[in-house]
């Protein structure tokens, strides 16, 4: 089987339906940074341990979900032709698993550096592709209707490495710290 096309040769790729764009165009870059967090969420799956491991099993559904999000991104809306796959039950999932870590970990009121063990911080810089991500998502919200369920898992998918990394230096015993300068910003 051969994996390349020589479509991109010339700085143009396929989307879902056939369609050919530029390899600058913002739904590229957005479902590209889909695929680089899905494959930053992989690396950091590496991380997890016998201590970590239900972890793991929750970022292995993670990238799964990254796949529908980034198919989606890669469609065109044309109603009934091309139908969106991500299941939008996915965001209560998220929530869930955000509230139950939440209330088993000390309360914050400043903010925390990204640090403690190796695992949090893979899952801090989780969180910060996350973000970048969800910026180019909103750039291609502007400008082309998109599967809004995508927008808010993604929003969603940065709060949940947020408490993960927490939870990760919680269950390693890994100290969080401070930033110095913080107000209290977390009630």
């Amino acid at each position: 089987m051969k994996i390349y096309t020589k479509t991109g040769d010339l700085g143009q790729t396929k989307i879902v339906g056939g369609k050919i764009l530029p390899k600058n165009n913002i739904r590229i870059k957005a479902y590209g940074g889909i695929d680089e967090l899905n494959s930053w969420v992989g690396y950091t799956r590496s991380l997890t341990n016998k201590t970590t491991n239900e972890l793991d099993k929750e970022l292995e559904e993670v990238q799964q979900l990254l796949f529908d999000c980034g198919k989606d991104l890669a469609t065109l809306d044309r109603g009934e032709q091309n139908k969106f796959i991500f299941n939008p039950d996915s965001i209560s999932w998220l929530e869930q698993s955000i509230d139950s870590k939440s209330q088993q970990l000390p309360a914050i009121s400043k903010f925390i550096l990204p640090a403690g063990s190796q695992l949090a911080s893979a899952l801090q810089v989780a969180r910060t592709i996350t973000r970048r991500v969800e910026r180019d998502v909103v750039e291609l919200k502007q400008k082309e209707k998109i599967n809004p369920k995508v927008l808010i898992f993604i929003n969603r998918l940065s709060d949940y490495f947020f408490i993960n990394a927490r939870y990760a230096n919680y269950l390693l015993k890994s100290k969080e710290t401070f930033y110095r300068n913080s107000k209290n910003v977390f009630k």
